[in-house]
C-alpha cells in the first residue's frame, strides 16, 4: 500500500519550527482555560464545553463541582438536579444525562477512577476523541493534540496542514509537529484562534506569523 503523504504548506521542518516558535513566543502561558481541581472535574468540564465557550462552562462548574465532588455522588444524582445547575449551557439536557452516565460508568467499570487510557475514555458517555485527548494531555500529562474548532481552523488556515476534517487534521498535525510540542501547541493554536486568527475578520496586520502564513500570502 502506498504511504500517504501529509499535505502541508510549509516545505520543511525548519519552516514549521519558525512558525511554532513564533506562536509559542506570543502565547507562552497558553494552557487549559477550563477551571478544574481534579482529573474527574476536568473530564466533566471538557464534556460540558462542547458547542459552548470555556467561560460559560467556568461560570457553572463551581456549583457543579461542590455538589458532585466524586463520581459516586454524580452516579446517584437526579438528572433534573444536574440540569438545573448547567441549564445555561447549550444542549444541557443531553449533557446532564451524559454527566450522570459518566459517574455511573466510572463507579461500575473503573472503580470510581478516570481511566488513564485513550480508548477507555471514549467508552464514557459524551466522550469523543477531542475530550479524550484533552484529558490525556491536561489531566495525565501525556502528549496529545486535541482538535477543536480553533485548532482545525488555524492549523489549516495558516498552512501547517491542509485537511478537510477534524480527524485528518489531528493525524496530520501529529506528523508535522514534534511530539514533545503536541500538548502545548494545542493550547497555543487555541489562543491564537481566539485572540488573533478569528473565524471572521482575522487580525492579519498584527499577526505574529503574518510573514509565514499561507492565508496572509493570498
Amino acid at each position: 500500500m502506498k504511504k500517504r503523504m501529509v499535505k502541508k504548506y510549509f516545505k520543511n521542518k525548519d519552516e514549521v519550527k519558525v512558525v511554532l516558535d513564533k506562536l509559542e513566543a506570543s502565547y507562552p502561558d497558553a494552557d487549559c482555560a477550563l477551571h478544574h481541581d481534579s482529573i474527574f472535574h476536568l473530564l466533566l468540564a471538557v464534556v460540558l464545553s462542547a458547542q459552548t465557550t470555556d467561560a460559560s462552562v467556568n461560570k457553572i462548574t463551581p456549583k457543579l463541582f461542590s455538589t458532585y465532588g466524586e463520581p459516586s455522588q454524580l452516579a446517584a444524582a437526579d438528572i433534573k438536579a444536574v440540569e438545573d445547575i448547567i441549564k445555561t449551557l447549550g444542549l444541557y439536557k443531553n449533557k446532564a444525562k451524559n454527566l450522570v452516565g459518566i459517574g455511573k460508568m466510572l463507579c461500575e467499570s473503573y472503580e470510581g477512577e478516570v481511566p488513564k487510557d485513550f480508548v477507555e475514555l471514549q467508552k464514557l458517555p459524551g466522550v469523543g476523541r477531542k475530550t479524550a485527548n484533552v484529558v490525556m494531555s491536561v489531566g495525565f500529562g501525556e502528549p496529545h493534540i486535541a482538535v477543536d474548532t480553533h485548532v482545525f481552523r488555524v492549523s489549516n488556515r495558516i498552512g501547517l496542514v491542509t485537511e478537510d476534517d477534524v480527524l485528518k487534521t489531528e493525524k496530520a498535525l501529529m506528523k508535522v509537529i514534534p511530539e514533545n510540542r503536541w500538548s502545548h501547541m494545542h493550547h497555543v493554536l487555541i489562543f491564537h484562534g481566539r485572540q488573533c486568527c478569528t473565524a471572521r475578520n482575522p487580525k492579519c496586520d498584527s499577526c505574529c506569523i503574518g510573514e509565514e502564513c499561507r492565508y496572509n500570502q493570498k
